[in-house]
Parts: C-alpha cells; structure tokens; sequence
C-alpha cells in the first residue's frame, strides 16, 4: 500500500539522504566498524549537507523545520544503508528536542550552531552501573557550590560517549525527592574531572562508539542546568515518546529491507535442484514476516501522524516501540536462517542486522518496561 505520510518535500530529501549514504558513509563504514567509532569527518559532512539540526530555528544554523517526518525519513534511508553505527538520529531526535525546548537563549547560541554543522557531536547520560531503566536509582549528584555545581559519579552505556563535545547528564540535584529531585546538567568537553572510560565492545552496532563516563569533583557552571532545576524527570518524560518513535521507525524500516533482501536471496538461491522459493514453506515464512511488517508500518504511521500533531502519548509511543523492535529481532532471525550458512558470515548484510538490532529491545527503555507503561495506562 502507498504510504500517505510523506510529500514531494519528503521524496526529495529522501533522496539527498540517499546520495550522502552511498557518497559519504558506504565506502568507510567497514573501518569505522573496525577502529569503533565513526570518523568526525562524517558528521562535519552531514552537517555541510543539512542533516543534522533539521528541527533548529535557521538563526542558529539549522534546518528550521520542526515537520518530524524528516527525521523518520532519515532514520528509514540509515536503517536500510545498515549505518546504525552513524548515531545522527540520537543527535537529531533524541538530544535535539532538549537544546531546543529548554535550553535559555544564550545556550542556545552557544551550542546550537556547532550541533547543526557537526563540530559538536552530542550525548546523553542517564544509564548508570546500578541504574538503567529505574531513573529513581540514579546516584550522581550535582552539589550547589554557589557559582556552579560539583559533580560526581559515573554513567555506561553512552552512545556517542568517546566523540561527544556536549554532554547532557541526569544528575541528582537535592538528597530527597526521588525522581523529582533530579536536573539536566551539560558538560562539555576538556572540562576538568570529565574523563571518558573505555570504549565498550558490543556484539553490535561496533561503529558507534558507547562509552563509561566519570565525573570527579567536576565544576559545571549554574549556567548549564538545562532546563528547571529538579525537573528532569519531567523533561525526560516529555522526550521519551519521540525517542521511543523514533526507534520504532528504525526498527520497522530495518524489518522491510531485511524481508526485501531475502526475497530476492531465495529467488536466486537453490536448493535440490531449484530455487529456494519454489518451497512452499519458504513462501508462507516470506507471506508471514511481509504481513506482520505490513500492519507494523500502518501503525507506526499513524503514531508519526499523531506525534506530528501533537497527539502522541507515551502509551502509544511504548506500544511501537515494543511491536516495532520485537518484530525487528523476529525478522532477523528468521531471515538469517533462510540464508542459511550465508546468513551466518559476516559480509552478508543480514548478519550485520542481527547483531547490530539485537540492542533495539533495550535501549529507550526495554520491552519490559514499555508494557509496563501501557500496562499501568489501561488501569489508571
């Protein structure tokens, strides 16, 4: 079925993200996988091409469009280029939306244009050693010093953690309150007491670099709290639905291609003297992944209509993002297997989707958690 979601001015930037896979991110992605990390060449390139800040006022150097449906084009071409590793969605639509709706106007002066134009590759921190989903568990502290806060503990996890310039962490800015008693602190790089563990090696996704962070006595200056003070646990709230999208869109996208890319393998690929696609097992496993991709893609479509009007709730954002990942690892596996060995070797795109889409389950809050939060929303 034609998707009705997207314009000419959607097609056209499809295409630009396209020309900018093949041209900028293809030829290298096999080192950046090797060496662990994306080249800062890259993100200077994306943002010479517009495709970083798409949602940034044109005053601070971005694309001036807040029309999400940018970043679910951008997410779909990376997720069928298998870039994951190329963390411009994080940028884009998960740190993105805290620059620019909280952060005061001199903030935004100072971080923004460096955001859009790619010398300034954001992260954010929450995860900690003892905390991941359980925001209340979080342990680093931010002590009012007068002039600045004092800053101590540490976080894992942190995608873009070795590359980032601008750091947002979760930290606990009053001894009581629970998750009201936290704030957004931004720490930028050279800061002293800011240090970078090591780069984690993951089964996946090993082009983007995820990092243990440690702040030791580190002075941020007051006017760093992003956003009201112990009000982070309101603001990450307010975030939390795009990212969970956002993720649901990369997930459904990477479902597609994979479904796609096996299609045309089994045609090709014989077996007792004819193509694998003449089984009628073969056939119904295709019919079955096709169909549950179908009715993913009609409703993480509506979600993005929702979330472009301004409806989605965090119920709904949870449901995609469960369905969507889920389904994803699902397809996956089932893909693998009909390519048999092939499926098992490295240089076959379908064993890359395995690894690198194992993590989608997880990260933006796990599956568990995201039936938790429907699950609470029908008996409120």
């Amino acid at each position: 079925m034609d998707r009705r979601i997207f314009d000419d001015r959607h097609d056209a930037f499809r295409a630009t993200v396209r020309t900018f896979l093949d041209r900028e991110v293809a030829p290298h992605y096999e080192r950046w996988e090797e060496d662990g990390v994306v080249s800062r060449d890259v993100w200077r390139a994306a943002g010479k091409q517009g495709l970083l800040g798409l949602a940034v006022p044109e005053e601070y150097g971005g694309g001036g469009t807040p029309d999400f449906r940018f970043g679910v084009v951008l997410a779909e071409e990376f997720a069928r280029a298998g870039a994951a590793g190329f963390a411009a969605g994080l940028h884009n639509d998960i740190i993105g939306p805290y620059l620019t709706g909280l952060a005061t106007e001199e903030q935004k002066r100072r971080w923004l244009p460096g955001f859009c134009s790619g010398e300034t590759v954001t992260a954010i921190a929450m995860t900690e050693p003892g905390a991941g989903s359980d925001l209340q568990g979080i342990r680093t502290t931010a002590v009012d010093e007068g002039d600045h806060w004092l800053l101590n503990g540490s976080k894992t996890f942190i995608s873009n953690g070795i590359l980032a310039d601008l750091v947002i962490v979760v930290a606990r800015t009053t001894p009581e309150g629970g998750a009201k008693g936290l704030s957004l602190l931004v720490v930028e790089r050279g800061t002293e007491g800011f240090e970078r563990g090591r780069n984690l090696v993951k089964i996946g996704q090993k082009a983007q670099d995820t990092a243990e962070l440690f702040f030791d006595d580190v002075r941020v200056p007051k006017e760093n709290l992003l956003g009201e003070l112990h009000g982070a646990f309101g603001h990450l709230m307010a975030n939390l639905p795009q990212e969970r999208l956002q993720i649901a869109v990369s997930a459904a996208a990477v479902a597609e291609h994979l479904v796609e890319i096996t299609t045309r393998y089994v045609k090709e690929r014989e077996a007792f003297g004819r193509p694998l696609a003449r089984f009628q097992h073969i056939r119904f496993e295709l019919a079955e992944m096709a169909t549950e991709c179908a009715v993913t893609r009609a409703f993480v479509d509506r979600c993005v209509e929702e979330h472009a009007e301004g409806r989605l709730d965090a119920a709904h954002a949870s449901m995609a993002k469960w369905w969507a990942t889920e389904l994803q690892k699902r397809v996956a596996d089932r893909c693998l297997q009909l390519h048999g060995g092939y499926g098992y070797m490295a240089e076959y795109p379908v064993a890359r989707a395995f690894t690198d889409g194992r993590i989608q389950t997880i990260y933006g809050g796990t599956t568990e958690i995201m039936k938790e939060i429907i699950g609470r929303s029908l008996l409120a």
